[in-house]
């Protein structure tokens, strides 16, 4: 079910659009554009005391390699000025995203215009987009690589990771050229790492794996069960609820796909426990791989502008990859 809510959302600009500079600005890069931001908005030059002051809290941010590093992995939500309804500060400059944006008059269904070329908004012939994200990087489809944590299970963890990258590249991401899969991301607000995530349009999919054997497990919505053992699935529920809050502008959801050894799409065969409703209201479903692709393409095409890449979004988004 589409969770969108009626209120239209606006995007709060982040540290990096309040000075006009790339995600991947030099030190000289941050220091030229607060001198420029300063002069532009400071009050004794006729400028607004409130815009100087973000103006001051970006750069004393992003001047500071252990506090940009933090804010990069708070996916760019520490500081933003917001009114008490949730929205940026007026005068900013957001863009305005989530249900106000509606796909174009004349053009066919969503599903249709999921597969159509990528529309960057703002688009880069403005300033906006080449300053949050260069356009080299916003093209790339896949950021970042399953990457060894820690010293145990690493070689399941990776396995696992390779094979969602390689089902998601080819039967999603070929589908959908605005997809953009970012891997190895750091869940908000706690230790952890979120497998996947998976943005098209103003929608957000997470995405966890795990490693199986092949059989039949039966969920009842918290764990697996098979021949007497009990299997407790990654608790992605906590990061799905984490980054809607950050990213009120999407509509993100999760889901927790089970791979077999063998590389079998269709097993483990997931089966639901009586009373279980697999269409319901489960924030994180467990899925089967054949089961996750399906799903993925429905969730993300029939969104609002399929089409589209949100370039504010995919920002925060690769500032919060493992690295």
């Amino acid at each position: 079910m589409d969770r969108f809510r009626k209120a239209a959302f606006v995007t709060p600009l982040s540290h990096y659009e309040i000075l006009g500079v790339p995600t991947n600005a030099t030190e000289r890069q941050i220091k030229a554009a607060y001198r420029k931001a300063a002069r532009a908005t400071h009050p004794d030059h006729g400028g607004d005391a409130a815009h100087f002051r973000e103006v001051t809290l970006a750069f004393e941010v992003l001047s500071d390699p252990r506090a940009r590093l933090e804010y990069d992995r708070s996916y760019g939500s520490a500081g933003q000025p917001r009114t008490a309804g949730g929205t940026a500060c007026a005068g900013s400059g957001s863009y305005a995203a989530g249900p106000a944006f509606t796909t174009r008059t004349g053009q066919p269904g969503a599903r249709a215009a999921a597969t159509g070329p990528a529309v960057y908004v703002p688009s880069y012939d403005s300033v906006e987009a080449s300053a949050t994200v260069p356009l080299s990087l916003a093209r790339q489809q896949i950021h970042g690589v399953p990457r060894k944590r820690g010293i145990f299970g690493a070689s399941s963890r990776l396995q696992r990771e390779a094979r969602a990258v390689a089902r998601l590249s080819q039967q999603i991401l070929a589908d959908m050229p605005s997809a953009r899969l970012g891997n190895g991301l750091h869940a908000p607000g706690e230790h952890g790492y979120i497998d996947h995530a998976l943005l098209a349009g103003y929608r957000l999919a997470l995405v966890g794996s795990m490693l199986l054997p092949r059989g039949i497990f039966r969920w009842d919505g918290r764990t697996l069960h098979k021949d007497g053992r009990v299997v407790e699935p990654p608790r992605l529920a906590p990061a799905v609820r984490r980054m809607q809050d950050l990213f009120p502008e999407l509509n993100v959801q999760g889901w927790t796909v089970i791979h077999s050894p063998d590389g079998n799409v269709h097993e483990p065969v997931i089966d639901y426990a009586r009373g279980y409703d697999p269409g319901g209201q489960s924030l994180v479903p467990v899925v089967n791989a054949a089961r996750l692709v399906r799903e993925l393409k429905q969730f993300l095409s029939s969104g609002p502008a399929p089409d589209t890449v949100h370039v504010p979004s995919l920002a925060r988004l690769l500032g919060g990859m493992h690295r």
